[in-house]
């Protein structure tokens, strides 16, 4: 695969070996950026998981044999697939929002209305986006004529300072499962943090939408309260990540009894991949695939990717068993060995450090995007030139390339721009 791929590097004192099936990662390209040795947490694999539950309709399918990995979203409609199963299945099928043309067409027919469906309109409550005419219930539907109406995690947009952040539900699963949160702060010094963080529900879960939530919320939260008073970047984002997995676990209380009318469900779960960017480091750290790239201003120095699949096609590659293009064309290639969520066996954050030479971009994404641009040169090549003066506008870019380049999954991207390194500063 082209592109320059940086996992992050294991600190020298550290003395806990890799978990089983993972390889030393490998160091960035020097010219790019510098690593800083980062402390990681290493543990053993998470436990096997059951991943077969599936809300009703239709029947739940049966229960996946026990694999030591947890099945996403993907997987499990590859697996649907073989077994000749219709592909709309619940957490899979088109339902999209109104087309605004059509909106756009019936503007006249809203207006001949009547008085009483014109009147939610005077009094400021939902009116249909398709009808234009009709009230909304409380159940999302309009009175008129009764069009679902687009949910408010369908499409989300924000801009937090120097960052821009985006999330589609794309254009086959029934909602966005997956959350964002993006912020900024000052450090004891005075000088401007940024914080993203992106989280990725797992359908095989159940409420991965509330569990992604929880997890970008409980993080950010965290990283707000620790940066400004001093905690190290690192430190930080690793305690973040921790608190994150607490936010779901807590989802997993439940009241006594519920399991018995749904006997087979996974507890909430989610992945997490963040950014903190200080004046010259940039910290990222991670559980599970979502990814962070790196993509320099100067698109002459090469693009690389800061992060490591917690995946089994990555435990494939890490161990020598199979080439990267024969272990992500297999269809348990997006299996994640780790996840938040009160099932999963043991927490492993990653985190890393980094010090670029050269002001650049750092994209956080889930897979919905990575999947249409998997090498970090791909990235690049998709991240318009001018995503460090407007990161909104190439957030919306991104997410447009993933629509256009099928949509299978919701599309979560945040852009973090770098700033240029002081004069003198150097690389450490």
């Amino acid at each position: 695969m082209p592109g320059a791929q940086v996992p992050p590097p294991t600190a020298p004192d550290t003395p806990v070996p890799p978990p089983p099936g993972q390889g030393t990662p490998v160091a960035p390209p020097p010219a790019q950026v510098t690593p800083v040795p980062p402390s990681r947490v290493e543990g053993a694999p998470a436990s096997p998981a059951s991943t077969g539950a599936v809300p009703p309709p239709p029947p739940a399918d049966p229960p996946v044999p026990s694999s030591g990995v947890r099945f996403d979203r993907r997987a499990q409609s590859e697996e649907r697939a073989a077994a000749g199963r219709s592909a709309a299945q619940p957490d899979e099928y088109p339902l999209q929002a109104p087309d605004p043309r059509v909106a756009a067409e019936q503007g006249a027919a809203a207006e001949r209305g009547t008085a009483a469906e014109q009147a939610p309109a005077a009094g400021g409550a939902a009116v249909c986006v398709a009808c234009r005419a009709g009230r909304v219930d409380d159940d999302g539907y309009c009175e008129n004529c009764g069009h679902a109406q687009p949910r408010e995690r369908d499409h989300m947009e924000q801009e937090s300072g120097p960052i821009g952040a985006v999330s589609d539900r794309g254009l086959r699963h029934h909602r966005n499962e997956d959350a964002f949160a993006v912020s900024t702060t000052a450090l004891p010094d005075g000088s401007p943090a940024s914080v993203a963080i992106v989280c990725d529900g797992v359908s095989s879960a159940t409420r991965p939408d509330e569990a992604s939530l929880a997890a970008s919320r409980a993080a950010n939260e965290s990283l707000l309260a620790a940066l400004p008073r001093g905690t190290h970047p690192q430190t930080a984002m690793h305690d973040a990540i921790v608190a994150a997995a607490d936010a779901v676990n807590a989802l997993a209380d439940e009241p006594a009894g519920a399991r018995e009318h749904a006997p087979h469900q996974n507890a909430p779960a989610c992945t997490i991949v963040g950014a903190v960017v200080t004046a010259g480091l940039l910290v990222v750290g991670w559980v599970g695939d979502s990814r962070v790239y790196w993509v320099p201003v100067d698109r002459s120095a090469p693009a690389a990717r800061l992060t490591e699949d917690d995946s089994w096609a990555a435990q494939m590659v890490a161990a020598g068993l199979m080439g990267e293009a024969e272990a992500y064309a297999d269809q348990r290639a997006h299996a994640i060995t780790g996840w938040l969520g009160a099932d999963a066996y043991e927490l492993e954050p990653h985190t890393a450090s980094f010090k670029p030479d050269r002001p650049g971009v750092v994209v956080v994404c889930t897979d919905g995007l990575w999947n249409y641009a998997e090498s970090a040169d791909e990235m690049a090549g998709a991240v318009p030139a001018d995503a460090a003066v407007r990161p909104l506008h190439a957030a919306r870019v991104l997410v447009g390339h993933a629509l256009d380049g099928g949509g299978h999954d919701n599309v979560t991207v945040a852009l973090v721009p770098f700033p240029a390194v002081p004069q003198g500063a150097g690389s450490a």
